[in-house]
């Protein structure tokens, strides 16, 4: 059985380390999941009455919540790829 010695120079760079893992982890940007109205209309370059007749004709899902329309970003995302060669 070996013994292994800590210096105070090697807990600085971990703790250095780690905190920096830290960092990372919280800036990175999760994609995500929701989107709102104003959101979905800069990514299809459409109107927000036409948002509302997509809504209507129930080619676009979306849930309501307190007054606030939330669309599913994969949902968004599966749209785009249907209509893929259709005008919206």
């Amino acid at each position: 059985m070996s013994l292994q010695v800590l210096t105070v120079d090697d807990l600085e760079k971990f703790r250095v380390q780690l905190l920096s893992d830290i960092e990372n982890l919280l800036n990175t940007k999760q994609p995500r999941k929701w989107l709102k109205t104003q959101d979905v209309m800069e990514m299809l370059g459409i109107s927000e009455i036409t948002l509302q007749n997509l809504r209507n004709r129930g080619q676009i899902p979306f849930r309501k919540l307190g007054g606030t329309c939330y669309y599913s970003a994969e949902e968004i995302d599966d749209y785009l790829t249907k209509s893929k060669y259709t005008s919206l």
